[in-house]
């Protein structure tokens, strides 16, 4: 039993060795193949398989047969030494292939290490990613909105708490005649800033209607009680004027949006101007109207009257989404297509919100089918209805327009 362990571990040895060494020898005969072994396809080669002869080197394979058994003579030991079978990266393409293909896997490892995008990332950027522009911070008309905002919130604020009910008050208080007797004054006393600012703009005939209409009114009217001029037969409509529409007219931009406790909307263009305005009278005329026992009650009267007229768009800006914006934005809006229209240009479209606050559409709706954004807003001299004045008196309002800026 001795004898028979060696014996059979003796018989087993050169099996399992042979089997190693034909599979080396089949591996190097095709890494030799690969390598230098031309088609022969052409030099005829005895044997009973030609073709199949032709593809063979023999030296080449020969070689590396021997050595593989030098290697095997010089170590007796070699599947002790060689345990595992090692797998190494070889590859059957031609050697300028495989250097092109080196130098290609070294530049994409440089661009990682590098940190540019490989070309998978800039596919997937291509068809993955979606880059959407915009800004943030207040508009570029309405850089101070932290400020305008919150005097807007006060100035709300104190139209719930006085304003409001004082005006309805003076609506329910005084007759109608009378109320509105007292609204006409306001407005007769207004014309010689409306005739001054149709000449400045080169609008004489305007300013004439004006003048007109302040002798008419002045005495037929007892004092602009009665706006005489108005009625059939004369036909002289009121147009509102103002020195911020004669700064528009002659180019100054608007300015940064400004929303004051006094001033209610405005600009700085329109702040401004309407300062203009209210020097007119006390400087051109004098007494009684540099005293405050007539700028008072007239600023007064003035202001509650445009709270009431503009009631039913405080309602409609109060039930939009952002009270706020919709009232800078309308009032940028109408601002900008009055100044056009006085200058005779193509008004530009006016915004959704605009024609919302001014019930033309409901809230949501698009604009109306057939709609002519310059349906109405020519006269017969071509250059449409003179815009309103900006705000010229103390307007506490919730986000609307006042009557001195509604045509």
């Amino acid at each position: 039993m001795e004898q028979d362990g060696p014996e059979d571990s003796t018989a087993k040895a050169p099996k399992r060795t042979n089997c190693l060494l034909d599979f080396r020898t089949l591996m190097a005969v095709s890494l030799a193949l690969t390598a230098s072994a031309p088609l022969a396809a052409e030099t005829g080669t005895n044997g009973p398989f030609p073709q199949t002869a032709a593809l063979i080197a023999t030296e080449p394979a020969v070689a590396a047969t021997q050595a593989i058994n030098s290697i095997e003579t010089a170590q007796p030991n070699f599947d002790a030494t060689f345990p595992q079978v090692i797998a190494t990266s070889w590859s059957l393409t031609p050697g300028d292939s495989q250097q092109t293909a080196s130098a290609a896997a070294e530049e994409r490892q440089q661009d990682l290490e590098e940190g540019a995008p490989t070309e998978q990332e800039n596919s997937a950027s291509d068809d993955s990613e979606i880059i959407v522009e915009g800004s943030y911070g207040p508009p570029d008309s309405d850089p101070a909105e932290a400020l305008n905002f919150e005097s807007y919130r006060i100035t709300q604020a104190v139209d719930d708490a006085l304003v409001e009910p004082v005006a309805y008050a003076y609506r329910d208080g005084l007759p109608t005649p009378l109320r509105d007797g007292l609204g006409n004054v306001v407005r007769n006393l207004g014309e010689p800033v409306n005739a001054l600012n149709f000449l400045l703009q080169g609008k004489f005939g305007k300013a004439l209607g004006s003048l007109t209409r302040l002798l008419i009114n002045s005495t037929l009217g007892l004092g602009g009680v009665f706006d005489i001029a108005e009625k059939p037969g004369i036909g002289l409509p009121y147009r509102r004027n103002g020195f911020a529409n004669t700064l528009g007219f002659y180019g100054v931009e608007p300015g940064a949006y400004l929303y004051l406790p006094i001033s209610g909307a405005t600009t700085v263009r329109d702040l401004i101007g309407s300062g203009v305005d209210q020097l007119v009278l006390p400087f051109a005329v004098g007494k009684p109207f540099d005293q405050l026992e007539y700028s008072v009650p007239f600023y007064i009267v003035s202001n509650l009257d445009a709270r009431l007229e503009v009631d039913e768009e405080l309602a409609r800006i109060d039930q939009t989404v952002d009270p706020y914006a919709a009232r800078r934005d309308s009032y940028l809006a109408r601002r900008e297509r009055e100044i056009a229209l006085l200058k005779g240009e193509e008004p530009p479209q006016p915004p959704l919100i605009l024609l919302e606050v001014e019930g033309v559409i409901e809230p949501g709706d698009d604009y109306p089918e057939g709609y002519n954004e310059a349906e109405g807003a020519q006269e017969e001299d071509g250059q449409g209805p003179e815009p309103s004045a900006p705000p010229t008196a103390l307007n506490f309002e919730r986000g609307a327009v006042s009557v001195t800026q509604i045509r």
